[in-house]
């Protein structure tokens, strides 16, 4: 089942999600963007997007050869056809060119790639792409693109992106932002496990101790050296309940620029990837 929230139907939603979420690759070209710094940047991985109401969690910042910065979340979060709906070519979708909010920009994102959108066009037929592969990209107006950083809270990196899947038991890292929690940040970082692969590769099943909610849905994923693993995109009951599927994101990237004119690419944070969960939360008391 799907993990966005809608405003004034979160409680609802919260309560009927129970049912059907190592090499790193360097992304290549462009020079980079001069970003914000991650201290102050407003706009970065983890804040929060409303489309149509539906609220969601931005996963990574992507940028092209024009230097136009782009922020990603699910492709279901604009979604048309309620939270059972997961398979992206049978599933409705707004269109291209909806706007987003995304908190921190001063104006309205749009959605100018959305994976289910292109796949329905495209009239693909591999079961696999259609269920898992779940991206969207927001080109954020260019008087907001200076205020952009790429890093992850709390963890940082991304320090490249995983093409290579997860192997049984290896460590994952995550940032939600579900408006569920109330504003509390604190329940935001999450650290689990991978259950290992499925879908052929397009999928990566993850259990953390605080699984993705409501309002999580999109939300990047950090393999277990800080590279990109993938975008949160179900709640399941197996292989264990309460366990999460997330896209993999290096097959949604290449799968877009495969079928789309964006030449979009993944950027690197320019926080190192810390995955030591003690001194994330007491470094900023300066302990």
């Amino acid at each position: 089942m799907k993990l966005l929230a809608r405003v004034f139907a979160a409680a609802v939603t919260c309560a009927t999600v129970a049912v059907p979420l190592v090499a790193a690759d360097a992304p290549s070209a462009s020079a980079a963007p001069t970003w914000a710094p991650a201290a102050t940047a407003p706009i970065h991985p983890g804040v929060q997007t409303f489309t149509a109401g539906a609220q969601c969690t931005a996963n990574f910042v992507f940028f092209d050869a024009s230097n136009t910065v782009y922020i990603g979340q699910a492709a279901h979060c604009s979604g048309t056809g309620g939270n059972t709906a997961t398979n992206g070519c049978t599933s409705g979708s707004l269109p291209i060119g909806t706007q987003v909010q995304v908190t921190g920009a001063s104006q309205p994102g749009v959605m100018v790639y959305n994976s289910w959108l292109t796949m329905q066009g495209l009239g693909e037929a591999d079961a696999n792409t259609c269920q898992f592969n779940d991206l969207a990209l927001i080109r954020l107006n260019p008087a907001d693109a200076a205020k952009v950083n790429p890093s992850i809270p709390f963890w940082g990196g991304p320090n490249g992106v995983d093409t290579n899947g997860t192997v049984q038991g290896e460590n994952v890292y995550s940032y939600g932002n579900s408006e569920l929690r109330g504003g509390v940040s604190q329940l935001s970082p999450k650290q689990g496990i991978s259950l290992g692969d499925a879908g052929g590769g397009w999928s990566h099943n993850v259990y953390t101790a605080s699984p993705g909610i409501p309002g999580d849905s999109g939300s990047a994923f950090l393999n277990s050296t800080g590279a990109a693993l993938g975008v949160l995109s179900t709640v399941q009951i197996a292989p264990v309940a309460g366990s999460n599927g997330v896209g993999d994101v290096s097959r949604e990237i290449n799968y877009m620029n495969a079928h789309s004119s964006l030449g979009a690419q993944l950027a690197l944070g320019t926080q190192p990837f810390n995955p030591n969960l003690a001194a994330n939360l007491l470094g900023p008391l300066g302990l």
